[in-house]
């Protein structure tokens, strides 16, 4: 066979193969490029921009439609959102928070935080808490149980010691009844009517001896020089009652009555009647000046001061720092049981807030052409090259075919 027979039947495969490998090839370019139209003479060339390119903003509504409508769906957001807040995942995150809110506690900025707390407890130790002690106090039952408790404890077994029932003997004959006091209790008593009235009871209820002294002497001229002795010698009068008082151990007999004073002794019901009476003396109190007296309890005090304290003491408590993981269980639970009863509405609501598909839409034009081409070849580049393999292989084995038709001719 000659030269010229030989390119006869070897011609059609080999530009077969050419023709379909650089046909897929071409093809698959024109997919992207150009990226942008060209023109000839103010008419733009066919096929110019590329595909992808010239209908970009319709492929990124399809991509989107497709990602909303098959993967991201509002079923598949839910899964979604159930896998990211599981408990450990939660409570691992609200740790990291509660730490991160302490550390910044203990940073420089306690004073910002000092000024924040110490509004929180003005307003509610000078608003919110009268308030409600107002609002309390009106119950019948209110502080009945704290109140017999402090009743039945402290008052109904308070008992003075040596101590103080000696300090108490001593106020009372010294400030409450002096010499003079009681001078001018005597004068205060022994008034005619009161002198008449004891000397006729006298000279009535007295028998035998007493009846014979009583009817013969009297004691009206005795009780009268009395109370003119008190008028008359005031010095003297305060100096025998002073005397009187020590010479009978009044200081020693009211000490030793006081140390043996105890609400114990008291009949039952007169010890109950007490406890009701204090009850509602301080329900009373405090329904009519609780407020004023918190409100200026609140007035009084430091705030910043107290609130500085807290935060110091948060700083350092260890019982803050070991109940950060066991507060962080309990929120996470809430959560989850939170989560279970309304995540698909939170997904509901949440879809439209993200508004993921326009987001999507977005991203893709704003894609540039060769951007989409690299990343595109970078996915499907084995798979795109193998297009152009095939098409020059279907390119060559149809030349075969057609030199064979010729052979067999």
């Amino acid at each position: 066979m000659d030269l010229s027979n030989f390119w006869l039947f070897a011609a059609p495969p080999v530009v077969g193969g050419i023709i379909g490998y650089f046909t897929n090839d071409i093809a698959i370019k024109m997919l992207f490029r150009p990226y942008r139209a060209l023109y000839i003479g103010g008419k733009k060339i066919p096929f110019t921009p590329g595909l992808i390119p010239r209908n970009q903003e319709r492929l990124a509504k399809r991509i989107s439609d497709t990602i909303m409508g098959s993967l991201l769906t509002p079923e598949e957001l839910q899964n979604l959102a159930r896998r990211l807040l599981k408990t450990e995942r939660v409570e691992a995150a609200l740790l990291w928070l509660l730490k991160l809110a302490l550390d910044q506690v203990q940073s420089g900025k306690e004073k910002k935080t000092a000024k924040i707390l110490a509004s929180i407890l003005r307003d509610l130790f000078s608003q919110s808490l009268p308030r409600l002690l107002k609002v309390l106090a009106r119950r019948e039952d209110f502080l009945e149980d704290q109140l017999n408790q402090i009743f039945d404890q402290i008052v109904l077994e308070f008992q003075l010691s040596d101590e103080q029932s000696a300090n108490l003997s001593d106020w009372l004959l010294q400030v409450v009844l002096p010499p003079d006091r009681i001078r001018l209790v005597l004068i205060d008593f022994l008034t005619d009517r009161n002198i008449q009235v004891i000397d006729e009871g006298f000279r009535e209820k007295t028998s035998g001896t007493y009846w014979v002294v009583a009817n013969l002497f009297g004691v009206r001229n005795s009780l009268t020089r009395l109370r003119t002795f008190c008028l008359d010698e005031r010095e003297a009068c305060n100096t025998v009652l002073a005397e009187l008082v020590f010479s009978l151990g009044v200081k020693s007999r009211s000490k030793e009555w006081l140390q043996n004073l105890s609400l114990q002794n008291l009949p039952v019901s007169t010890v109950r009647q007490l406890r009701k009476t204090m009850r509602e003396s301080v329900r009373t109190y405090l329904q009519d000046r609780g407020s004023d007296v918190l409100q200026g309890l609140s007035e009084s005090v430091d705030w910043e001061n107290v609130a500085n304290v807290i935060l110091n003491r948060l700083q350092t408590s260890e019982a803050v720092s070991s109940s950060l993981e066991l507060i962080s269980q309990e929120l996470a639970l809430i959560l989850e049981r939170y989560l279970e009863r309304d995540l698909e509405k939170i997904v509901e609501q949440a879809i439209p807030i993200l508004n993921i598909d326009q987001v999507i839409i977005d991203r893709v034009k704003a894609t540039s052409p060769g951007d989409l081409e690299n990343a595109i070849n970078g996915i499907v580049q084995s798979e795109l090259q193998a297009i152009v393999n095939l098409g020059g292989i279907l390119g060559f084995v149809i030349g075969l075919l057609q030199s064979a038709v010729l052979l067999l001719r």
